[in-house]
């Protein structure tokens, strides 16, 4: 039986290297060379259906089954997880609504202030889609259950790789360097090991939140999809390029949530 002290310290330690991976995938915008608008959408919508399928299989789906183990009847469980997920758009429209653009960084080359305040939206819910899935590491480790522990840190990792390149990309569309665009995205890799410091040192207490914030990170990201990057990638006439690129997206992610997650 290991000590709570080794217990955090695996919560933390797997956490974090899941989120490091966010790192890996945001190296990619190195190899980026300057892109299209066409090329902007595609991956913009990419990165939309990627969001997508986090949403449903690593957030909402999960947060169910949670909310079941916690013994509520199945009919509470998504009713609790759904509400989870209305509060967090309701949430991040808040911040979109009241947060002024002057606040945001704005890149070298300047860009639209309503672009720029999306883009910066759509860091915010990637980074709070990290939270929830750093809890549920630092939850897999919280017994002390390393067999149980480790498979989902590396599940999550591996699935980290894409998001953070999309992080990334999205940054650089839009004209920030590429050095800044990937330590911003690497950040945001960094919110996991501060939620698997949570979920493996208060698991008593985060279990029961867990299923409200997984569906709030969903709630988040499907706003940021819907109220945003879709009607963007939408309206420069590279629609079916853009549709095509966020069933991609979500067949990606998918593959990755249901096989690795």
């Amino acid at each position: 039986m290991l000590a709570p002290s080794e217990v955090i310290a695996l919560g933390f330690l797997g956490s974090l290297g899941a989120g490091a991976m966010t790192g890996v995938g945001a190296l990619g915008v190195f190899l980026v060379r300057q892109l299209s608008t066409k090329s902007e959408d595609v991956l913009l919508s990419t990165a939309a259906g990627i969001m997508l399928a986090a949403s449903i299989f690593s957030l909402l789906l999960p947060g169910i089954d949670v909310a079941i183990e916690q013994d509520y009847a199945s009919r509470s469980a998504v009713i609790i997880v759904l509400s989870g997920m209305m509060l967090g758009a309701i949430l991040l429209a808040a911040i979109y609504h009241y947060t002024p653009h002057e606040t945001l960084p704005e890149p070298s080359s300047g860009a639209d202030s309503q672009k720029l305040k999306r883009i910066w939206l759509f860091v915010l819910a990637i980074a709070l889609h990290n939270f929830p899935e750093g809890m549920a590491v630092g939850v897999g480790f919280a017994n002390g259950d390393i067999n149980n522990g480790l498979p989902l840190a590396v599940g999550i990792g591996i699935q980290n790789i894409p998001e953070g390149l999309a992080v990334a990309i999205t940054l650089f569309t839009v004209g920030f360097s590429r050095l800044y665009a990937f330590c911003t995205a690497f950040i945001t890799g960094l919110i996991e090991p501060v939620g698997g410091l949570l979920g493996a040192a208060l698991v008593s207490f985060s279990q029961p939140l867990l299923p409200w914030i997984l569906g709030g990170a969903a709630g988040a990201m499907l706003f940021i999809i819907s109220d945003e990057i879709i009607p963007q990638t939408h309206s420069r006439g590279h629609k079916l390029w853009s549709t095509f690129s966020l069933l991609s997206g979500f067949a990606i992610m998918m593959y990755l949530d249901t096989t690795l997650g």
